[in-house]
């Protein structure tokens, strides 16, 4: 059985959501308090035993590339000036793993982009995540969905619970509960009608997919929607009975892909920041509006 050990990270898309901040700046070089999304989604790979990153970029994207980068006038800047403690969290960025870009030409769906980096990965399992999905939890969420990998040894689906009245957002998944947190995928309904299913688990973002994902990804001219995603080939694998898994993912999900949940995100890790979490903490104690 293969370890994962590389992750792929598609992150060409325009970033609509939050023009005119995006018109210049990829969105997942947005910060959240002091760091880029980017950097929290590399971190929890790293943490869970990621040792290459794969950025599937377009045009635009040029930023994330520099920021993981080393940046050697900036570091002679901050020596020269003591600032020992920036260096060190500078310098760190760019020995966090192996970083590898691919480009999207075209935006041609999800699955295209996961497609650009299949020579990259070869014939290994590959942890996939989206930009905007960080989570909080003890164990870093994609350390959850490589555990339930190993045991399983097919692909698995990083999963939470929402409202009800969410729902129909979202990739809905059904299936049968194998134990506290996992499930046997059996159904997927794409961004469903009011009553047209009864479960509240969501797929967030991120995925273990096995070299047989890829490969049914490769064969596919298009999807449902006229592109090439990651969903269809998921139902594709359930219409011929494959195996496939969903992790209830524990901790709390951030959302960082519309700007009322992008702000959540920046409050709830800006409270737990250790330099500006008490003073946070108070002016929204006193916020009067």
């Amino acid at each position: 059985m293969s370890k994962v050990k590389k992750a792929i990270l598609p992150v060409a898309g325009f970033g609509t959501r939050f023009l005119p901040a995006t018109k210049a700046q990829p969105k997942e070089m947005l910060p959240v308090v002091d760091k880029p999304v980017i950097q929290y989604l590399v971190e929890e790979a790293v943490e869970s035993g990621i040792e290459e990153i794969i950025f599937v970029t377009g045009r635009g994207k040029r930023a994330i590339e520099d920021h993981f980068d080393v940046s050697f006038e900036l570091e002679e800047t901050l020596v020269e000036k003591n600032k020992h403690d920036l260096l060190d969290a500078v310098k760190r960025i760019s020995s966090l793993a192996k970083f590898s870009y691919v480009r999207q030409p075209m935006p041609l769906g999800d699955g295209h982009a996961i497609l650009q980096a299949a020579h990259i990965v070869g014939d290994e399992p590959v942890l996939i995540m989206f930009g905007d999905c960080l989570y909080d939890c003890q164990v870093p969420a994609a350390r959850q969905l490589i555990e339930t990998y190993d045991k399983y040894e097919d692909s698995v689906i990083g999963m939470s619970h929402v409202p009800k009245e969410e729902v129909p957002k979202f990739g809905v998944l059904e299936g049968v509960k194998l134990d506290d947190a996992t499930y046997e995928i059996k159904r997927i309904v794409e961004k469903p009608k009011p009553g047209e299913v009864d479960s509240t688990l969501v797929a967030v973002g991120k995925y273990i997919i096995t070299p047989e994902v890829m490969k049914i990804l490769s064969n596919m001219k298009s999807g449902k929607s006229g592109e090439i995603r990651l969903a269809d080939a998921f139902e594709i694998m359930l219409e011929e009975n494959r195996p496939l898994y969903g992790k209830e993912l524990e901790g709390q999900w951030l959302d960082t892909g519309d700007k009322f949940n992008f702000i959540k995100a920046t409050v709830h890790l800006g409270l737990k920041h250790p330099e500006v979490g008490d003073r946070l903490k108070e002016y929204i104690k006193n916020l009067k509006l």
